[in-house]
């Protein structure tokens, strides 16, 4: 399945995800929200942010981003936090 009709990933999302080889929404559940916005990061934007990830996380769960739960934004969060104190 690609990603038309996927909450969360629109046209820019999908062009980026591409990029790093993630075509689907097969591949992306395989290889998960962090690693891909790690791949995308690394490859494509690296001003890819909070928002781009939670994106990716509620396409994974198949939900809005604005759905996830407090604890999954909140990993997320401290995951892109730990990110940026790296650079």
């Amino acid at each position: 399945m690609d990603f038309e009709g996927v909450p969360g990933i629109g046209p820019v999302t999908v062009e980026k995800l591409r990029k790093v080889g993630i075509t689907s929404l097969e591949e992306l559940e395989e290889i998960g929200s962090m690693n891909a916005f790690l791949m995308v990061r690394e490859m494509v934007d690296k001003g890819a942010c909070l928002s781009f990830l939670y994106g990716l996380e509620g396409a994974v769960q198949k939900k809005r981003s604005k759905e996830l739960s407090i604890s999954t934004k909140e990993k997320l969060r401290r995951f892109v936090q730990s990110l940026n104190q790296e650079q």
